[in-house]
């Protein structure tokens, strides 16, 4: 018998305010992922937590990312005795993605030991999400698996990204130097 995982969808009003290049190659074919893909990514997310190396904090996190053409990365938190110097979970899985050649993701599943809440990313790891396009899945889950089902610009409204970079600016900036 299959278990039933409970779900809970966020909308918000707010959008990234243009399609990012990634996005364009998205709109003619978002994948959605099927409830049994959904289901295997947020078990991935929470078998990388068990590799968190994580002994300052205790708050175990992990991630799993899927790309469009179906490969799996999981990734986990990573802290140091600096404590700045930690990475999160899930800059760890898209770095990990990137560093193969995948930057073309369609969700992601985050994972903690949180009971009680669904685990949010940093805001670190928003704008590095958003950085590889604004319309992809984000899963929020606890514990017992169940999850919030987001898109990245509901997590980062009117975000910053990489084709801001191209807006027109100002031309005629003083030098004060």
């Amino acid at each position: 018998m299959e278990e039933e995982i409970p779900v809970r969808a966020i909308s918000f009003s707010f959008r990234c305010s243009k399609a990012t290049q990634q996005d364009k190659g998205r709109r003619m074919d978002q994948r959605h992922l099927s409830q049994e893909e959904v289901k295997e990514l947020i078990d991935q997310s929470h078998k990388a937590k068990e590799h968190s190396y994580s002994p300052y904090s205790k708050f175990r996190v992990g991630a799993a990312v899927k790309t469009r053409d179906g490969r799996v990365f999981t990734g986990c938190n990573v802290e140091n005795a600096c404590y700045n110097l930690g990475v999160c979970a899930e800059r760890n899985v898209i770095a990990k993605a990137v560093s193969e050649g995948y930057k073309d993701f369609i969700a992601i599943s985050i994972a903690s030991d949180m009971e009680t809440e669904f685990i949010s990313p940093c805001g670190a790891c928003r704008q590095v999400m958003r950085e590889f396009g604004c319309k992809w899945d984000v899963y929020l889950t606890k514990t017992d698996k169940s999850y919030e089902k987001m898109t990245v610009d509901e997590l980062l409204p009117r975000s910053f990204g990489p084709d801001d970079l191209s807006n027109k600016k100002v031309s005629n900036i003083p030098s004060k130097h």
